[in-house]
């Protein structure tokens, strides 16, 4: 089966569609996006020469709301993985009880090759590009190549553009720009919450074995929470690389040696391992928390970890979450685990529109009750319906979305 990441997503729809015994309509409806966004940036760079960059926004279903979040800068995006991740992040809000809708999108571009004029002009033109936006519309959040920076960029040349203040128009803002604390954490905070669950409901120790492909927003902050509470963090990998340790890395001493260093790769006293080798290493937990289809068939068969926590959108692909299965590995699926951020930013923009700012506590609180509330209604659907906890949250998300589509009068 294609590692395209769309294709894995309408095979959850299909597999959750049959299960849930969804209108086959609804299924119809929901197999593509309600509106593509492709488009072109020219932009003048420093030497004066010209760069036209290709960019995209998908609104995919907002029969529950405005469309919300992603924003993705990187070398390789094409308008197949921005539909997946528009589709995921509808299914997320659905899962997490969020009254919105999902959106995804982004400019195919190397940040890391641009000044930081130049990214900030690429970026206020990208947001000047789109012409559907705003809080009431479609709110754009940090992903993959963003950050809180270039959030203040886009809500400030949103502010310009329509002559007023609005925060609650795009998330994952500073706090200094009336964004919410907690925003950048909150992927790794919330699948922190939902792992503790998960090692509970498996009946694993806290001294378990992990392994983290990813050690960026998501990745690193899951392996500070966990590593404190004492597990035992035994591999992990950046982009450029990754370290191994059979009795456990220092995630202390390793964040400030990638910080000082910009790479994981070289930390004393480690093992040099790469992305694709921390896949297969001896663990009791795995958390792929970088980028889509990294567990295929070609090596989910030497997966050695007993659960999978998929922090990253769609790291598993269906022939790969087969043998996975077949493996008797418990998989803990991106729709649930990774929504801690699609949850903050629904705080976010609840924040900005009533102009009532939240102290981390309250953040963290909410998180924590909103994102167990949609883990452990997963895990009942499971069992009622004796399936995989992916095809549980699926199903559940439809049920909810079916109701919205039909409420609406769509089919």
């Amino acid at each position: 089966m294609s590692s395209n990441p769309f294709v894995t997503a309408l095979n959850s729809l299909y597999v959750a569609g049959e299960i849930a015994g969804t209108d086959p309509d609804v299924v119809k409806l929901l197999s593509q996006p309600k509106l593509v966004m492709e488009f072109t940036i020219p932009l003048k760079m420093d030497d004066g020469k010209v760069r036209i960059f290709n960019a995209f926004r998908v609104h995919y279903n907002d029969a529950q709301g405005p469309v919300k979040d992603g924003t993705r800068f990187v070398p390789n995006l094409d308008v197949d993985t921005v539909k997946a991740l528009g589709f995921w992040m509808t299914i997320k809000h659905a899962v997490a009880g969020i009254p919105a809708g999902g959106g995804k999108g982004g400019i195919r571009v190397n940040p890391a090759e641009l000044s930081e004029w130049e990214l900030e002009r690429l970026t206020r033109a990208y947001i000047r590009s789109l012409p559907l936006k705003g809080a009431w519309i479609d709110v754009p959040g940090a992903d993959i190549g963003t950050n809180a920076k270039t959030q203040a960029w886009m809500l400030d040349e949103y502010e310009q553009i329509v002559g007023y203040h609005s925060p609650a128009a795009i998330n994952d803002k500073p706090h200094e720009v009336n964004g919410t604390v907690g925003s950048m954490e909150a992927t790794g905070t919330g699948a922190f919450y939902v792992t503790m669950e998960a090692v509970k409901d498996l009946g694993m120790a806290n001294d378990a074995s992990v392994a983290i492909q990813g050690f960026g927003t998501v990745g690193g902050v899951i392996a500070k929470l966990l590593y404190n509470e004492g597990f035992k963090i035994v591999a992990v990998s950046d982009i450029t690389g990754g370290v191994y340790a059979q009795n456990g890395l220092d995630i202390e001493k390793l964040q400030k040696y990638s910080g000082e260093t910009g790479s994981v790769v070289g930390f004393p006293g480690s093992e040099p391992i790469t992305n694709e080798e921390l896949l297969e290493v001896k663990c009791d937990i795995l958390i792929p928390a970088a980028v889509q289809s990294v567990i295929t068939d070609k090596n989910a068969g030497n997966i050695q970890a007993k659960l999978v926590m998929e922090c990253a959108n769609g790291p598993v692909t269906p022939d790969g979450e087969k043998i996975l299965e077949e493996k008797g590995i418990t998989i803990v699926p991106d729709v649930v685990t990774n929504c801690g951020s699609a949850i903050v930013c629904s705080f976010e923009r609840i924040q900005g529109l009533t102009d009532n700012y939240w102290d981390l506590d309250t953040v963290l609180s909410r998180l924590n009750e909103r994102i167990i509330k949609a883990y452990k209604k997963t895990v009942n659907t499971a069992a009622e319906k004796n399936t995989s906890l992916r095809n549980a949250a699926w199903v559940n998300a439809l049920n909810k979305l079916s109701k919205a589509i039909k409420m609406r009068g769509w089919v």
